[in-house]
């Protein structure tokens, strides 16, 4: 947008309030950096109807500098605006908490959560209760794409009844699925990590294991939703995953499933030197969302 300037059709519109919201809010972006363009929406308006409600805030303000308008000093009308601007103790904001769960809301509500639940609660039960020896393998199998899916339910019009009212705040975009996402893995990692840990684990990694797969396939799928969007992004990650991890040890000609499970796992999970790997596809990632954040400033807003 750099040396662009607004042209006077569109400024006009926006002082009358025919301008579509899209592009107002474009505009007013714009604004914020623009200072020739800002001057010139701010007189457009006030040779608008809304001229006399901004007669009257100014009129308000030099009443409150001093008891003779005629008197005030600049720093009188300095110390007005402060006062007016500033809330009073009665007046302050609430705090910012519950606007972190309106933000966070659709990371934990719907069916994802209890499918969280069911993911651990059913690996215990298949070790413990059906005897099944390769219940943590199949676990951290199945572990990295949980958040990935939460991911892809918790952002977008399906998952969030106000989406198109979030979508149009200056919180939404790459901020706002960040933090869905951070209430995502901080549910499930140590939920599907305590439950990898009170499982038998012959021959299979660390309950901790899938901790940076999990980590780095999210990051992926974050990645990707700028080009593809979230849900087509996190069905291409997850669905990888599970067909690199599963689809060779249920092609198994000797029917040992569990056996080549957890082979499977300790090639793609076990051992610092592939942990490390993931680490840097992780950093990699990272990168890569970060080079494409203003991707997200539009992604399914309308």
């Amino acid at each position: 947008m750099t040396g662009w300037h607004a042209p006077e059709t569109l400024i006009a519109r926006y002082a009358d309030g025919s301008l579509p919201d899209a592009d107002a809010w474009s505009l007013e972006k714009h604004l914020e950096s623009c200072a020739s363009c800002a001057g010139r929406v701010s007189g457009a308006v006030r040779a608008t109807a809304a001229r006399a409600v901004l007669a009257d805030v100014r009129d308000a303000v030099l009443a409150a500098a001093t008891p003779s308008p005629a008197e005030a000093t600049p720093q009188d009308l300095r110390d007005a605006v402060l006062a007016a601007a500033t809330p009073t103790p009665a007046e302050a904001p609430p705090l910012r908490t519950p606007r972190l769960l309106w933000a966070a809301a659709p990371a934990v509500r719907g069916a994802w959560l209890p499918a969280v639940l069911l993911v651990a609660l059913g690996a215990v039960l298949l070790a413990h209760v059906a005897g099944f020896s390769g219940a943590r393998s199949l676990l951290l199998a199945v572990a990295p794409v949980v958040p990935v899916a939460g991911v892809a339910l918790s952002y977008g019009r399906h998952a969030d009844p106000l989406h198109e009212l979030a979508a149009s705040t200056p919180s939404a975009g790459l901020r706002l699925v960040l933090t869905r996402t951070a209430v995502v893995l901080a549910v499930s990692l140590p939920l599907l990590t305590l439950a990898g840990l009170v499982l038998p684990s012959p021959g299979a990694p660390g309950a901790a294991a899938w901790l940076l797969p999990g980590l780095t396939l999210t990051l992926a799928a974050l990645a990707l939703g700028g080009w593809l969007g979230l849900r087509t992004a996190t069905a291409v990650t997850g669905g990888g995953w599970l067909c690199a991890v599963l689809a060779p040890a249920l092609a198994a000609p000797d029917g040992a499933v569990a056996r080549h499970l957890s082979d499977q796992l300790s090639a793609y999970v076990g051992g610092a030197a592939t942990q490390g790997g993931w680490a840097a596809a992780a950093a990699l990632c990272a990168v890569l969302l970060a080079a494409r954040r203003t991707a997200y400033d539009r992604l399914e807003r309308f």
